[in-house]
């Protein structure tokens, strides 16, 4: 009897392992595949802006500055994006704190300049701009569905890392790290309390 529970705990010290290690590892797998997701939808966001402000150049001349403030922080987020894609933003959370303040940066500019394209009854009338602002619409919702998709593979990664018995090899298996949740500039409007006025 004393054989066959040896035998057992042999079998849980040697199985245990490698379906700890199967299972860290599928999670890292899912939530890098989820931060691909949003890459390709982040450089359709990227590609779809110049066109946007090449369409409203001609209207727009004396709003250079706005102009330009769009097409910089474009360039930033594209250029932070393919750092965070290249520089495996999984095991480095700078990239990926990077890459959320440049898209929020982003996410200003074309906030401003939507603000001043309504300001041009002539320019909203523009169904090439019509066309690319819907578009660039459909290209946030996108991002967003990617966004929440690879934080919730992100969740699932830090749990799976964190949770016992798989705490106690994590590290030695090179799980080292959390993930890092990707939030962009919604999420400070999101955690905050909305605000009601009621007026008399």
């Amino acid at each position: 009897m004393s054989w066959l529970v040896l035998l057992v705990l042999i079998g849980v010290l040697v199985v245990l392992p490698i379906v700890i290690y199967n299972r860290l590892v599928r999670a890292r797998n899912e939530y890098r595949n989820a931060f691909a997701q949003i890459q390709v939808q982040l450089k359709r966001r990227h590609d779809l802006i110049p066109n946007l402000v090449e369409s409203t150049r001609a209207y727009l001349e004396h709003e250079s500055q706005t102009l330009e403030a769009v097409i910089q922080a474009r360039n930033h987020a594209a250029g932070l994006l393919e750092s965070a894609a290249v520089g495996r933003a999984d095991e480095n959370t700078v990239d990926i704190l990077s890459l959320a303040a440049g898209e929020h940066q982003l996410s200003a500019a074309l906030r401003q300049l939507s603000v001043t394209v309504e300001a041009y009854p002539e320019l909203q009338a523009n169904r090439s701009v019509q066309a690319l602002t819907e578009e660039l619409a459909g290209a946030e919702n996108r991002v967003a569905f990617a966004r929440q998709a690879y934080n919730d593979a992100v969740l699932a990664y830090n749990n799976a890392r964190e949770t016992f018995p798989a705490s106690l090899l994590a590290d030695f298996f090179g799980h080292r790290h959390n993930a890092a949740m990707l939030q962009f500039d919604d999420h400070a409007v999101i955690s905050r309390a909305p605000q009601i006025e009621l007026r008399r």
